[in-house]
Parts: C-alpha cells; structure tokens; sequence
C-alpha cells in the first residue's frame, strides 16, 4: 500500500539528517502506529507520506515514496488529496473556512467534485463521524474533540484511502479521545481505510494497531506491536510494567493486564501494601473566588472559586470545553474576567506572581533561534547564562540552539516555553495542558520539575487530560464541568473513584489503590 525506499531528509543547515536511509512498508488496511521520543523525526515521517517534507519545509529528501506500487515522489501534495488525506497536531490551524459545513465542502471544491455528488457526501462524512448537528457550528466555538471530528470528517469527503494523522488525542479528555481512537479503528475495519498516526500518548491507541513504527536514532524500525514495543524506549505505562515484571506475552489491553497480575493483586487485597503520604501544604497559594468569565452570550466560567495550596501541584481536570482554559487566563490576568477576584498567597494578584504556560506555546516564541530565546529568558530573570537552558535540556535534550523556535516540534515547543517561564521563579505557575507533545520521558523530567517548584513552596495549577500524569505529578484534583467546579480531593481518591481517569496501573490492580508503575514496583520491594 505505502512504502519508503531508502528515504533520507535533512532539513537546511542540520548536522545530520532526520531520517536516514528508511524504508518501509505499511500493507493496506492497516491501523499504524508512529512512536519514538519527542523531536526524533515522526512528524517529518508523516510528512514524507504526504509531500509535505520537504516541499512546506525546506531541506532535501532522497529515495522514493510509492502508493500501490506508483512512485509519487514529485507529486504535490494537492494532487494526492483524493488518495491520502492529513490532519495535523492542530486542527484549527489548518482549517479554512469558518463553519463546519463549509469546511466539509471546501476540500471537493478545490477536486472539483459535482456539487450533487458533493452534497451527498457531506451528508455521509457527518452521518459517519456523527457530528450533523454541529453542520452550521462556527469552527472556534467547538470543543477540541469536536475539532478533531471535523478535521477528520473534512479530509475522509475527498475520499482517501490513506488517513494520516499527527497527535489526533494529545489535547483531548478521556471520553473524546476514545471516540476519536473508536472512530479510527471502525473506519480501518468497516471501510478498508489505511490509517497512519504519530500518538504520544500510546496508552490510548496500542491496542487498536496493527503495527507500530519506531522511529529513534534517525533510523525506522516496523513489525507487530508487542515485538517492537519490546524494545522501544518509549512504552505506555501497562508495557513498562510487563516488562518490568517479565510478563509474556507482552500486555496490551487492561484484560491482559488483570489476568497477569491476578496472584499478586489477590495478594494484595489480604494485605494492602503501604501507599505514600499525601504531601503537606507549606502555605497559602492561590484563591480564585466567584470567577465568571463570559464571552458574548456564552458563559464559560460560573462563578468558580479554586484553591490551590503552595507546595502542592494541583490538576484541573474535565471535559474539552468545560472552562478550564478560560479560568487559567482569569487566574493569570491576561485573561478577560467578568466577575471575582484573585489573590496569592492572601495579597492581591500582582502581574509578575504568576507564569502561564497556554496550550499554544508558540504564541509565546518571537525571536529568531532558541539561542535568542534562552538568552532572553537569562537576562529577563536576572541569572546566569544557560539556566534557561539547563531546565530545558531536563525536559527535551539535542535542540538545535541555531533553530527558529516555530520550526520545532510541538513537544520541543512546548518544552522551550516551559523553561523560559520557570526561569522566572514565579509564586504561581499556571499550565495548561503541558504533556501535549511531550514522551514518557519528557513527561517524567516535568514531574520532576514540577514537584521541584512544590517543594520549593511554589503554587503549581495543571490543566491536564493525562491522568498518568496526574498520578506521577498531582497532589490535589479539582474537576471542573460546564463552568462550574464540582469535584476536588487529594489525587489518589479522585483516581480511584473515577473511570475515566484511573490510571493502567489502577485499572490493572482495581481495588488496590496502587495508580503508577513506581508505586507497584515500590509495593513489591516492601512485602
């Protein structure tokens, strides 16, 4: 169906290239899995199917891309819309249009395509997807999940039978996400679709695929997911623990789990082991009381009120669309705000007490090289040149410091946003949605940052759908739905007690109460 033969892309002024003489094969029909560690090259690959490396990106790329057997190397990637369709990270960023319906009908416009035939296949891509009653919805008004249907639902309209897909769940909460993989999977089996997508967040799309595609040191390894999971660097968290447990065959579904770890969750039923502590509080953090934040007729914020401790790190979880963006910008000032007031540590909000990190890093990135960022950064923050850097090497190693910021991944992004707000030592750190983009080990170095920052006496509020991160990181949940906060607790009951947020571990070893892969090996060592 798709095959590499021997292709290498450099982009301009690289040492080295990012890939290097891969070839591969991905048979029809296939649900494939693009992994690796962030920054080593999936989304060039993905690229590399469409033409759109090195044609949108500069840099050279040699051997041949082959569809069905036909070379289409030199085909422009307009020309292929009818065979391979493409979603990346964002999907807003790449709509056109202003309303759902219009942007279903615009890709058939450029094709071509009969205006009959055209009405007729909107009416089938909504019906497929099921989002006909967003048909006259405004695109900005949508949900993340909601986004990630449309933009799906715009490229299946031409008809393609290769779908590519660049993080298609890394913003979106449990439920959406689980669509969205659900989607992907029924469109594979019931359709025949060929699907190829990069996912961080491997936990949530392995045990759907055919294959796995590893992409680390430049070079491309395939095969079947438990023979390449075997050996990867990055493995979601209920691998990590097979393997750690020498578990054979390799699980990955929570079922296989459960049947594995049957003895020792017995065990542990009859006699639970010992759970870390909750961590104190060291003080008075942040309160935000009766924040209304509104925008037109729409109420995204009712009257909440949130407190986050100093020395804790504090999750904001719930659905895509419940206001938890729109109540970080109110708490950070930048944000508009209707109504309520915010104070940190019991004084008054003062613009340079809080640091927000948004879910667009690159908003935040203007100058020319990452050199200039970090450079920036130091002085701003009055320290030695290269701390900006060190905190960044903690969280993503080998950036280019000659790069321009935009051309990074969303990870590295994300990661160089991440270092230049911590740089400033703010009383409160606000984040929203910060392992988008980011692998296991990148998400390890920012739990180990973060609580850095808690026990420093920091305020630390994270605005995530990553409840494995929530697990490694969080010491209270707040939940958050439909504006309003309805929920909060320390971390280890609101996981347990929630379906959609337990982790593999606590679903692996449900009703103990262990939630990460450290806490069962720590659990192990003690009995």
């Amino acid at each position: 169906m798709i095959e590499l033969q021997h292709v290498s892309v450099t982009y301009p002024d690289a040492a080295q290239p990012v890939l290097d003489d891969v070839s591969l094969h991905i048979p029809e029909g296939d649900l494939a899995l693009v992994a690796g560690p962030t920054g080593c090259g999936k989304s060039t690959l993905l690229g590399c199917l469409t033409n759109l490396v090195p044609r949108f990106t500069g840099g050279r790329r040699t051997g041949k891309v082959l569809l069905d057997g036909t070379d289409i190397t030199a085909t422009a990637p307009r020309e292929l819309a009818d065979r391979i369709g493409y979603v990346g990270q964002n999907p807003l960023a790449g709509f056109v249009t202003d309303t759902v319906e219009s942007e279903l009908a615009f890709g058939m416009e450029q094709l071509g395509i009969d205006p009959n035939r055209m009405r007729v296949r909107v009416e089938e891509v909504l019906d497929l997807l099921g989002i006909t009653e967003l048909r006259r919805r405004a695109l900005r008004t949508l949900s993340g999940g909601q986004q990630q249907r449309v933009a799906i639902a715009a490229v299946l309209a031409a008809r393609p039978r290769v779908l590519v897909l660049d993080e298609p769940t890394s913003a979106l909460d449990p439920v959406a996400a689980e669509d969205v993989v659900s989607l992907l999977s029924r469109l594979v089996h019931d359709l025949g679709l060929t699907v190829v997508m990069a996912e961080h967040r491997m936990e949530r799309v392995v045990e759907f695929c055919d294959s796995v595609v590893l992409v680390s040191g430049h070079a491309v390894l395939s095969g079947a997911p438990q023979e390449i999971l075997a050996v990867s660097p990055v493995v979601p968290p209920l691998v990590d623990l097979g393997r750690r447990s020498g578990w054979s065959p390799l699980p990955l579904t929570i079922r296989d789990g459960r049947r594995a770890a049957k003895a020792e969750r017995v065990r542990w039923r009859e006699s639970p082991p010992v759970l870390p502590a909750p961590q104190e509080a060291s003080g008075d953090g942040l309160v935000a009381e009766g924040i209304v934040v509104t925008y037109g007729s729409l109420v995204a914020v009712r009257g909440a009120t949130l407190t986050a401790h100093a020395g804790h790190v504090t999750a904001l979880v719930g659905r895509n669309g419940c206001g938890k963006s729109s109540l970080l910008w109110a708490c950070h000032g930048a944000g508009t705000r209707k109504a309520g007031s915010v104070t940190v540590a019991g004084r008054p909000y003062a613009s340079g007490n809080i640091a927000l990190v948004p879910q667009t890093a690159s908003d935040l990135l203007y100058l020319a090289t990452v050199a200039e960022e970090l450079e920036l950064a130091d002085a701003d923050a009055g320290l030695p040149t290269g701390s900006t850097a060190a905190i960044l090497d903690q969280l993503v190693q080998g950036i280019d410091r000659d790069q321009h910021p935009r051309d990074l991944s969303e990870g590295q992004k994300l990661a160089l946003v991440l270092a230049i707000q911590l740089a400033r030592s703010p009383e409160v750190v606000l984040l929203d949605e910060p392992t988008r983009g980011l692998d296991y080990a990148g998400k390890g170095a920012l739990t180990r940052i973060l609580r850095g920052q808690a026990e420093a006496g920091r305020t630390v509020v994270v605005a995530t759908h990553d409840a494995e991160f929530i697990a490694a990181t969080c010491d209270q949940v707040v939940v958050m739905a439909e504006g309003e906060l309805v929920d909060s607790g320390p971390a280890r009951d609101i996981i347990t007690s929630s379906a959609m947020l337990a982790t593999q571990c606590a679903r692996v070893y449900a009703p103990v109460e262990v939630l990460t892969v450290a806490e069962v090996l720590a659990a192990r060592e003690a009995t």
